[in-house]
């Protein structure tokens, strides 16, 4: 299986602090790769890096055979990465179609215009009408943004996301403030995602990690600790160790029943 990602030895340091340190990592094409670790770890600004809003201080980022180190994110943008943040960027007064018939027309090429009518921009409707599906949001296509909910906008974030036609899909924290209903919707969402977009995952809570991903990486203070099928991770006594330090609950690293 080929890589879609590589890292090779990155490491940002602010001051005296190496917020990420020398992480090698390899994201598998076609993969579910959840990135953990305890607050602190440095997960988010290691998705920085890898989204091209932070620079590292030394190592390399190779996407699809590209070497993307010094590269912005709207680079890595064109070239297949697409990205949802914790804190939302939509357009909270236009409608949900509108969203991401924006980001269609970016990949297009239209221009940034507000949906016109399928007849006159039939490639950029198709696309909306496709995410939207996907995402289960058709029936909330003329809504406005600031009507939907937390869960709601989240879904949209990721239908946003997969107009521009993404090879790699970062997820941060997708989960964040979410009920049990609506991450259960959401996980469900990434389940039926196409196989053809690797995603990954930094998540807090681990009940959706090992029910989404092939593969699990664990951040602990700045270094990888481990990195591995769900299993291995589970049973991985380092990793126990991080998190039982933290509050987290000794079941959630138990072998799952009948395994």
């Amino acid at each position: 299986m080929t890589a879609v990602l590589e890292c090779t030895g990155i490491t940002k340091r602010f001051g005296q602090l190496a917020a990420v340190d020398d992480v090698t990592l390899t994201i598998d094409r076609g993969a579910r790769h959840a990135l953990i670790g305890p607050n602190g770890a440095g997960k988010s600004t290691l998705f920085n890096l890898l989204a091209g809003t932070l620079r590292p201080t030394s190592g390399r980022i190779v996407l699809d055979g590209r070497d993307v180190t010094g590269k912005s994110d709207a680079w890595r943008s064109r070239a297949g990465l697409a990205k949802t943040f914790q804190h939302s960027s939509l357009f909270q007064s236009l409608s949900v179609a509108d969203n991401v018939a924006i980001a269609a027309q970016r990949v297009s090429g239209d221009g940034l215009r507000l949906r016109r009518s399928a007849r006159s921009c039939p490639d950029v409707d198709r696309c909306v009408d496709r995410c939207l599906q996907q995402t289960g949001l058709s029936e909330r296509s003329g809504s406005r943004v600031s009507d939907l909910s937390h869960g709601e906008r989240r879904q949209l974030e990721v239908a946003v996301a997969l107009a521009t036609e993404p090879t790699l899909l970062l997820l941060d924290e997708p989960t964040a403030g979410m009920s049990a209903a609506e991450s259960d919707r959401f996980a469900h969402l990434v389940e039926s995602l196409p196989k053809e977009v690797t995603v990954l995952l930094i998540e807090h809570d681990l009940d959706v990690v090992f029910r989404l991903a092939s593969r699990i990486s664990v951040l602990h203070l700045g270094r990888l600790l481990a990195d591995g099928p769900p299993a291995d991770i589970r049973a991985d006594e380092q990793v126990q160790a991080a998190y039982l330090g933290t509050g987290a609950t000794e079941e959630l690293f138990l072998p799952a029943v009948g395994t």
